[in-house]
């Protein structure tokens, strides 16, 4: 089953994470408290949502997709980006990560976004692999851009004083 995330699910999407990031070997990068999950799914101004595969006898979460709206100026419409999608080992090849792929794929086609994007670790050919037998266009061309850590706050001690800034978000 897939259905749509709850509060009550932030414990275990926390664990999944973690899990996902030493698949990744990265864990040490995975660092986001329940609080803050809850906060960002679940708080005044959701900044992500998530679905969770479940063992249709137990319960058990398999596994989840957490994703966000995103906006291309090309197209002029919103479209979805897939931050994390993660099967536990063990459920893999029964078919919940292609089901929560289809689910979202279907959030997309029910709320007109024209794309859906997310990125795979070049190293991870089983993955790949999944995502091309489903037809998905692997974009070569493009490289991921990232400032984290103190280069964020030293560019933006160079930042001119702006008119009527955006608003917090």
């Amino acid at each position: 089953m897939i259905r749509a995330a709850t509060v009550k699910d932030v414990p275990e999407i926390r664990a999944m994470i973690r899990e996902l990031a030493a698949y990744e070997r990265a864990v040490e990068q995975a660092r986001a408290t329940e609080e803050q999950l809850r906060e960002a799914l679940f708080g005044e101004h959701p900044a992500a949502y998530a679905l969770i595969a479940e063992d249709d006898g137990t319960g058990e979460a398999l596994g989840y997709a957490l994703w966000f709206p995103r906006f291309s100026t090309w197209t002029g419409t919103r479209g979805m980006h897939l931050e994390d999608l993660y099967v536990r080992p063990r459920a893999r090849g029964a078919g919940h990560g292609k089901a929560l792929l289809a689910a979202l794929a279907a959030t997309c086609r029910s709320n007109g976004y024209d794309r859906f994007e997310w990125w795979v670790l070049a190293w991870n050919t089983p993955t790949i692999d999944f995502y091309k037998s489903l037809g998905v266009e692997l974009l070569e061309e493009w490289k991921v851009c990232r400032l984290s850590g103190a280069p964020p706050s030293e560019l933006a001690a160079q930042a001119p004083d702006v008119v009527n800034p955006a608003p917090d978000v």
